[in-house]
């Protein structure tokens, strides 16, 4: 396993209208964060809000192209982001413990806190297709040019890592600094991911590093 230092290249925030970053996508336009009552778009450009649509969201957070995918009080919803109305609801696996949440080929990906877990997951049905264990508790969670990551945070210690989406095992680790937990994650599609920085209100954007050909 390769251990890397979190490279931060920006922070937005924290926004007054913004308590708790619980879960982060990007639809390849703007960076979206749930913010408890509300999901806010902002601008990767400049971090300023350029909408907010009304609806529960205190977890995860995903995009698949066309619809969001928004978890809350143990239900995933499929939203419309034009209207901001959701379409379709499935049970989310953890019933509570449910944290990141990301898509990748026609599923998702559900991260579970206090239980150590992502689930991939039937985004028609919330059936459990297979499940991912963790050494730690886990937050946000991506997919980008293959690669599988998940955030962690946990003792006031919180990392990014890389890990073989078979088996689970951790490939890279970038640990953040001290005070900057991740709750939230999701990648640009490139070389960064943005990061949910919790109860401080902000996203930090850190860069995506690559493994060395010979640790994989």
């Amino acid at each position: 396993m390769e251990k890397r230092t979190a490279e931060i290249l920006h922070e937005f925030g924290p926004y007054p209208e913004v308590e708790c970053v619980h879960g982060v996508t990007y639809d390849g336009s703007h960076v979206w964060l749930a913010a408890g009552k509300a999901m806010h778009a902002i601008a990767p450009s400049s971090g300023e809000v350029t909408r907010t649509v009304d609806v529960s969201a205190d977890a995860g957070t995903a995009f698949d192209g066309r619809y969001l995918y928004q978890i809350a009080e143990g239900r995933i919803h499929k939203i419309d982001p034009a209207s901001g109305h959701v379409v379709e609801t499935i049970p989310a696996p953890g019933e509570g413990d449910d944290s990141g949440l990301a898509w990748s080929e026609g599923s998702l990906w559900v991260g579970q806190h206090h239980s150590r877990k992502i689930h991939q997951v039937d985004p028609e049905t919330g059936a459990i297709l297979q499940t991912l264990e963790s050494d730690r508790m886990v937050t946000g969670v991506t997919w980008v040019d293959g690669e599988f990551w998940h955030g962690t945070w946990e003792n006031d210690k919180s990392d990014v890592r890389q890990i073989d989406p078979r088996t689970g095992q951790v490939l890279m680790q970038i640990e953040m600094p001290e005070g900057s937990g991740v709750s939230g994650l999701e990648s640009n599609g490139s070389d960064q991911f943005y990061c949910g920085g919790g109860r401080s209100g902000t996203i930090r954007v850190i860069r995506r590093p690559r493994l060395a050909p010979d640790s994989r």
